[in-house]
């Protein structure tokens, strides 16, 4: 007679290896992505005025239905699970493409998905359908649990200001966290300003968001549980671009190290760099382990979600820095232009491994949920 749990039982049948399903989407996203997002249109965006990719977006959203994926089909959505949104990510990150899709589809969605009422699903079904983005109004640095903004609502007026947030140059709508409960504010109504902030990563800009008066409607009566169901997806499925912007550093270094000579020979041939490249291998593919275990897990509804997100941002975010970073030496000279995309994925790596929590915050998460606190 067997001797497994129906808890047990449930865990041995988890596949984290990607679906023929998976694997359609991704070659899907890669084909578009490589006819409309190359290395030399990202670059002149971010010299640009218009740091963001409309068309992409639309392409994305609009075209395929991929701003959906998480919004059940009753709703407008796809209906679809996190392990999909995790290879769309996955993809998005190797290109480092210039669209809000972790912020729209992924975190926005999330909080709009733990909120009931007739506000919120019909927020639901524009944003799934792409018409609108949607950006969840904390600094992109917030964790999952963390102190929320002072934003305070005043009847149906919002007061207050939020500095660091994510692709608020883009969004549509703003989802406003206050004590009173979470509300949805329409970017061009009057008492909204975004003012443009100095960022690291170019193609995921930063900006400050103040309202002032700003009339806003009431889309959930509790902010917190929203706002954590919101930031802790966009935690885990942060980790699948991270993913990708790893496995592009890698292969782009690889190929260079097999096209590059020095004494006749290709660089890639040397001993030292050999066992350089073996190490981020062993890395990247750590890497999407944990990231199909955070999706998985999502994806599943596990009540080991916030266990799997914190193991792998904590694991994830300084392998891509240290990747991108092998990437960029081992470039030399060239890896140094601006003209080299390298540049873009070492700064992406450098930004994510501080979004929505850093190393250590997600440590300490880890910590305290299996019950192993720091001596």
């Amino acid at each position: 007679m067997s001797t497994q749990t129906p808890q047990s039982s449930q865990r041995d049948q988890r596949d984290l290896l990607y679906s023929e399903e998976e694997e359609t989407l991704r070659s899907v996203v890669r084909g578009l992505l490589a006819d409309h997002c190359d290395a030399t249109a990202v670059l002149a965006r971010t010299e640009s005025a218009e740091p963001h990719d409309r068309e992409l977006w639309k392409a994305l959203a609009d075209g395929m239905g991929l701003a959906g994926l998480l919004v059940p089909e009753e709703l407008g959505g796809q209906g679809a699970t996190h392990r999909e949104a995790a290879v769309v990510l996955e993809e998005l990150g190797r290109a480092v493409a210039p669209v809000p899709y972790l912020t729209s589809a992924v975190i926005a969605t999330e909080a709009l998905l733990a909120c009931d009422g007739d506000a919120a699903r019909e927020l639901l079904g524009t944003l799934a359908s792409g018409r609108r983005i949607g950006v969840l109004t904390v600094p992109l640095a917030t964790a999952p649990g963390d102190a929320l903004p002072g934003v305070r609502a005043a009847g149906e007026a919002l007061h207050g200001s939020v500095t660091g947030v994510a692709d608020a140059l883009a969004a549509d709508v703003f989802l406003v966290p206050t004590s009173a409960g979470l509300f949805a504010v329409d970017a061009a109504v009057d008492g909204v300003s975004v003012v443009p902030q100095i960022s690291l990563d170019l193609t995921r800009p930063l900006a400050t968001v103040t309202f002032e008066g700003a009339r806003a409607r009431a889309v959930g009566p509790e902010s917190g549980p929203a706002v954590r169901r919101g930031l802790r997806a966009g935690a885990g499925l942060l980790t699948s671009e991270q993913v990708g912007v790893a496995d592009w550093c890698l292969t782009e270094t690889v190929r260079h190290s097999k096209e590059r000579h020095q004494f006749n020979r290709p660089v890639g041939s040397f001993q030292a760099l050999k066992h350089r490249l073996a190490q981020l291998w062993l890395e990247v593919v750590n890497m999407r382990a944990a990231a199909r275990n955070a999706a998985d897990t999502l994806a599943a509804g596990s009540a080991d979600a916030d266990v799997a997100a914190a193991l792998a941002q904590a694991f994830a975010s300084p392998a891509t820095v240290h990747v991108a970073e092998e990437a960029l030496q081992l470039h030399g000279g060239i890896g140094m232009t601006w003209e080299h995309p390298v540049h873009l994925y070492l700064k992406r790596a450098k930004a994510d491994s501080i979004a929505l929590g850093t190393v250590g915050r997600h440590r300490e998460e880890l910590a305290a949920r299996v019950n192993l606190p720091a001596p």
